[in-house]
Order: C-alpha cells, then structure tokens, then sequence
C-alpha cells in the first residue's frame, strides 16, 4: 500500500529541501508519494532536475502564495 507523506522544508535553502526530499526518499517504499513544501526557488528546479536524473516520477509541481508544493513518487 502506497503511503502520502508532507515533509515541510519551509524556511530552508538550497540544498535544505532537496536534501530533506532526498533522506525521506530513501525510507520510502516504491509507489509512495512525497509532498515537499518549500519557500526556497530554486527547489522548482532543483527538484524536478534530481527526480529526472535518479528515475523517480514528478507527480506535481505548484505554487500557493509563496510556498512550492512538490509531489513526487517513488518509482524503484
């Protein structure tokens, strides 16, 4: 069964949140989904470019105010 987890890395910067995404990642199961809030910018970036290079699935990326909310799933 496929888990949902919220890691709020608000207030933090690079490579704060992609680093919390990334420890969270590694005690996840395959099919679980991580949503990463983030006030940091570059994470936008950052995020999408670490989930393409390792293989993991981009479920969503939006901002709300000034808050990035990244869902990604874990796909091996």
């Amino acid at each position: 069964m496929s888990e949902s987890k919220v890691i709020d890395a608000r207030n933090t910067y690079c490579p704060g949140p992609l680093m919390e995404l990334i420890t969270y990642m590694k005690q996840a199961e395959v099919g679980d989904v991580l949503e990463l809030l983030s006030t940091d910018q570059g994470t936008a970036s950052d995020v999408p470019e670490w989930v393409n290079k390792i293989g993991h699935e981009m479920v969503s990326s939006e901002q709300v105010d000034d808050v990035w909310h990244i869902k990604v799933r874990k796909a091996k």
